[in-house]
């Protein structure tokens, strides 16, 4: 990082017991150490006598080294090669003196911000001798007789949020972000696993009204149950059924957003068949709509919106991926995005999205391309039909420099087709699906995938192990003068259909500072500034704020992970 019907589990039942919920995470984590407790007892119901070491224990019939079979993070755009080599890799071994050899063996990527679901964290390390020991291992991979493995994590961050012109409008919002994680994860050997995880995200202190993403209430993030179908040649395959993360590729169509306090989920069926060179998934799904707080506030799924797709990723070796992926989204809730502008979402949308990537390094080049297009049938604000026809691309060139502190250079460029006319029976702005925008377009979330050109450029550096250094500079202009600006949620907020507001959106500056503490702890720092454009200069929003706005933010995190 520079991060997962009759057939579903049902949520009705949770819904009419919410107030019984308020408590569900001291509960959760009891009850599960319990139930932890009692298969041990279970699993080892008397002393052995004393001449048991005569007789051989049951060799399990599972190799522990390779459940769960976890899927690594495939590498971002702009992706970081790490350092190597000796050196203190995180602020503790520089105070301990403890410089290593190499990186070590860890389960966590050192960076504040961490899209992978914790479903995917792999600590299977574990199982090889040797292993460098943590204070949190009781509380993994404890193995219950030979065929049961149960597992406790979670995490906890904290963020002070400093904004000037939010959103765009006049006014300051200085605030409070927090956000608590904890999961439970069972295996019966290799073929049945149920992971739970509860999320409690609370925002305090806004100015303005606090976003949907800043809050959710004591709720489930994962809850899904993981049957195994059948062992294919080279990996297994598995069902996956419940409420689950999705992640995938580059992020830019599907991402967990680990910036958001709430994070993204769905619920819905996935299988998956995961091998050494090829991993292939398909999946039917419902987005959640997450319910900050009240008396009926537990989250339930979009039933008015279905996603599903098919992923395939090739890893012709360590590093490289290529995926290619047909994906459909049928909308049928016109109430998505009320204030949009324009035909996006303004009513029943089946859009198809085909694509493909390329990401990998060739000695000290870093190189990626990802090629995007989409079909299908869509209505406009007068509810007349219209054709869907629009694309995107994304393609950089880096450069890792063989020099003091790892520096890296990348260079770039996103595009995504916009609308010139929203009554010519074809609509041509790209739906961004359910991305990680801010990581591409900008950390003031003011720029989304959408009627965008974004020339951009990526500076790395780490003057220690554990010190991180990014700094992003974008040139934002609309793709058509005639559409919307639109924002990391997809929601359109500027524009002028006349076209002659301009085209030229604005420059903005992205720094952050990741301090890696320790195998758990990292503090995030960073300043994003966005200097307005014509465009911006030009319109107001639909609330009527003034379009001279250049809003900037400062922030700063502490995450705490086990």
């Amino acid at each position: 990082m520079n991060p997962p019907s009759s057939t579903m589990i049902s949520v009705k039942p949770l819904e009419r017991h919410t107030a019984g919920a308020r408590g569900w995470l001291p509960k959760f984590c009891l009850g599960a150490g319990i139930l932890g407790l009692t298969f041990q007892v279970l699993a080892n119901p008397t002393a052995p006598p004393k001449d048991a070491a005569a007789v051989p224990a049951a060799e399990s019939k599972v190799d522990w080294s390779k459940v769960p079979p976890v899927t690594p993070m495939p590498r971002p755009g702009s992706f970081i090669v790490p350092p190597s080599g000796a050196g203190y890799y995180s602020l503790w071994d520089l105070l301990t003196g403890n410089e290593r050899k190499a990186p070590p063996v860890a389960p966590y990527a050192p960076f504040g911000l961490l899209p992978v679901s914790s479903f995917d964290v792999d600590f299977r390390y574990m199982e090889k001798p040797g292993y460098e020991k943590d204070i949190f291992d009781p509380v993994k991979r404890i193995h219950m007789g030979n065929d049961w493995l149960l597992s406790f994590g979670g995490s906890f961050w904290f963020r002070n949020m400093r904004e000037s012109g939010s959103r765009l409008e006049p006014g300051d919002n200085t605030y409070n972000l927090i956000r608590t994680r904890l999961h439970a994860d069972l295996w019966y050997r290799d073929k049945i696993r149920l992971f739970a995880e509860g999320i409690d995200a609370r925002s305090f202190s806004q100015d303005k009204t606090p976003l949907a993403i800043d809050a959710n209430h004591t709720d489930m993030l994962n809850l899904f149950a993981d049957i195994k179908l059948a062992d294919v040649k080279d990996g297994p395959a598995y069902v996956r059924v419940g409420r689950q993360e999705l992640l995938y590729g580059s992020q830019r169509l599907i991402s967990t957003l680990d910036w958001a306090n709430t994070r993204r989920t769905f619920q819905g069926v996935k299988t998956f068949w995961r091998t050494p060179k090829l991993d292939l998934d398909a999946f039917w799904v419902r987005p959640m709509n997450v319910v900050a707080a009240g008396p009926s506030s537990f989250d339930n799924w979009d039933a008015n919106r279905n996603f599903y797709g098919l992923w395939a990723t090739y890893k012709p070796q360590r590093g490289h991926f290529a995926d290619l992926y047909f994906l459909s989204l049928d909308n049928n809730n016109s109430t998505v995005s009320p204030k949009i502008i324009g035909t996006l979402n303004a009513g029943n949308t089946l859009v198809h999205t085909i694509g493909s990537r390329y990401a990998g390094n060739h000695n000290q080049f870093l190189y990626e391309l990802e090629a995007m297009y989409q079909f299908g049938r869509s209505t406009n604000q007068s509810l007349t039909p219209t054709d869907i026809s629009a694309g995107a691309v994304a393609y950089g060139l880096g450069y890792q420099f063989k020099l003091p502190m790892n520096p890296q250079l990348w260079l770039r460029y996103d595009y995504a087709s916009g609308d010139k006319n929203a009554n010519d029976g074809q609509t041509n702005t790209f739906n961004q699906l359910f991305p990680f925008g801010h990581y591409y377009l900008g950390f003031l979330d003011r720029v989304g995938r959408q009627n965008i050109h974004d020339f951009n450029a990526q500076f790395t550096l780490h003057p220690q192990p554990w010190f991180t250094f990014i700094a992003q500079y974008h040139r934002f202009f609309l793709a058509d003068t005639h559409d919307a600006l639109y924002n990391a949620a997809g929601v359109a907020y500027r524009r002028d259909a006349t076209g002659q507001a301009g085209r030229d959106v604005g420059d903005e500056l992205d720094l952050r500072f990741n301090i890696h503490v320790n195998r758990h702890q990292d503090v995030l720092l960073g300043y994003s500034k966005l200097w307005a454009g014509d465009f911006i200069k030009n319109t107001t929003t639909p609330t009527g704020g003034r379009g001279n706005v250049s809003p900037d933010m400062i922030y700063v995190q502490y995450v705490v992970r086990f």
